[in-house]
């Protein structure tokens, strides 16, 4: 399977791989060694956690590596009247009486609590595409769903504002 991600979703993870190889590998590598002059390994709190962070990075930086070699890359085709990738869209939902902004974003920048809606999400596969006015359907589950309408749209572009998912 391949990740959809854009150019600009790339840059930042190989931003993000430079800054954990060449700074924090070397900085985290250190630690270790610093800690492990403590003494009885068994009871070395400090040499413990100086491992666990090396290996969250080593895991960071596989998992960044696996992203980049299966990613597709994507542009954003909608029509100036459209959602698309990166634009803000008002939406309400009556079922609440509730209306909200959110973005749809590709997964790896995705954070709901700030309205970064994946373009995978049920939310977003229901929204892309549509225009003001329309009211679309969310399948949140088999035995759940809402209707939400769009109120407006203002058009977007992966400048980079919006920071990778971290972990």
């Amino acid at each position: 399977m391949h990740d959809e991600l854009t150019r600009q979703d790339i840059k930042k993870m190989k931003e993000e791989l430079d800054y954990r190889r060449l700074q924090l590998m070397p900085e985290l590598i250190e630690e270790v060694k610093r800690t492990r002059a403590f003494g009885d390994l068994s009871e070395n709190f400090e040499y413990k956690a100086a491992k666990q962070a090396q290996n969250k990075n080593r895991s960071r930086i596989r998992y960044l590596e696996g992203m980049i070699k299966s990613a597709r890359v994507i542009d954003d085709r909608s029509a100036s009247d459209e959602v698309g990738l990166f634009d803000k869209v008002e939406i309400y939902i009556p079922e609440d009486d509730e209306t909200q902004v959110i973005q749809v974003v590709t997964t790896v920048r995705t954070d709901p609590r700030k309205g970064l809606i994946s373009k995978e999400s049920p939310f977003g596969k229901s929204v892309l595409g549509k225009k003001v006015g329309d009211v679309i359907t969310v399948h949140v589950s088999d035995t759940y769903s809402y209707e939400a309408e769009i109120r407006s749209i203002t058009k977007g572009k992966d400048d980079g504002s919006v920071p990778l998912l971290g972990y």
